[in-house]
C-alpha cells in the first residue's frame, strides 16, 4: 500500500482528472521549496515522471504548466504515471498516462479542461478489482452504506480523500449517483443508489 501525504493525494488526483493528465498547476499554496521538495517525492517514487517537449516555452514562476526547462532550452512537463494512477485508485485508460516526446508545451494561457458541450460523451470506466476504489464502491453498495470514518478505516485514506473519491472517482468519472442521509446513532451515511 502506498503512503501519500495529503498534498501529494491532492496533487495526483488533479491530475488524474485532466485530459493531458498533467501535474501542474500545482494547487496554489503551494509554491517554491515546499513545491520542488513534494515533486521531488513524487518522481522519486515515479508516481510522476518529467516529460521532455521540443517546445522553448519558459517555466515560470508560477508553475502554471511549465515545470522547468532543460539544458538546451526545452520545457519538461509533469504527468502522472500508471503507478501514480494506482496509487489513488484510479485505472489507466489503456494508454500511456504520462505522453513521451509531446511536440508542443501547453499554452501559458488558462487550461481547456472543460469539453465543448457538442464534445463527445466521456468513455465509461470501471474499477479495478482489489482496488480502494473497489473496496469503496463495495461499502457504498452495502445495505446500510458507509460512513466517512467507516471507509477511512478500510482504505487507510484520510477524511476528505475519501470526499474527493466520491465526487470526483465515482460522480464524475464512473457516473455513479452517492447519496447520502443522517442516520441516528451512525451520523451521515453515504450509499451509491440503486440504478
Amino acid at each position: 500500500m502506498t503512503k501519500l501525504s495529503d498534498t501529494q493525494l491532492v496533487i495526483l488526483s488533479a491530475a488524474a482528472q485532466r485530459e493531458d493528465r498533467n501535474v501542474l498547476p500545482l494547487p496554489g499554496s503551494l509554491r517554491g521549496g515546499a513545491a520542488a521538495k513534494v515533486v521531488g517525492a513524487l518522481l522519486k517514487r515515479a508516481l510522476i515522471a518529467e516529460t521532455a517537449t521540443d517546445s522553448r516555452t519558459k517555466a515560470d514562476a508560477a508553475l502554471n504548466r511549465i515545470w522547468r526547462n532543460d539544458g538546451d532550452g526545452h520545457a519538461i512537463l509533469l504527468h502522472i504515471t500508471d503507478a501514480g494512477l494506482a496509487a489513488i485508485g484510479v485505472e489507466p485508460d489503456g494508454g500511456h498516462s504520462a505522453p513521451t516526446g509531446a511536440d508542443e508545451a501547453p499554452s501559458a494561457e488558462a487550461p481547456q479542461d472543460t469539453l465543448a458541450e457538442t464534445g463527445p460523451a466521456p468513455k465509461a470506466r470501471t474499477p479495478r478489482a482489489g482496488t480502494k476504489q473497489a473496496k469503496l464502491i463495495e461499502m457504498l453498495r452495502a445495505d446500510g452504506g458507509a460512513t466517512i470514518d467507516e471507509i477511512t478505516a478500510a482504505t487507510g485514506w484520510q477524511a476528505h480523500s475519501v470526499r474527493g473519491a466520491m465526487s470526483g472517482s465515482l460522480k464524475k468519472k464512473l457516473g455513479l449517483e452517492v447519496t447520502s442521509e443522517k442516520v441516528e446513532n451512525r451520523g451521515r451515511v453515504y450509499k451509491i443508489s440503486a440504478d
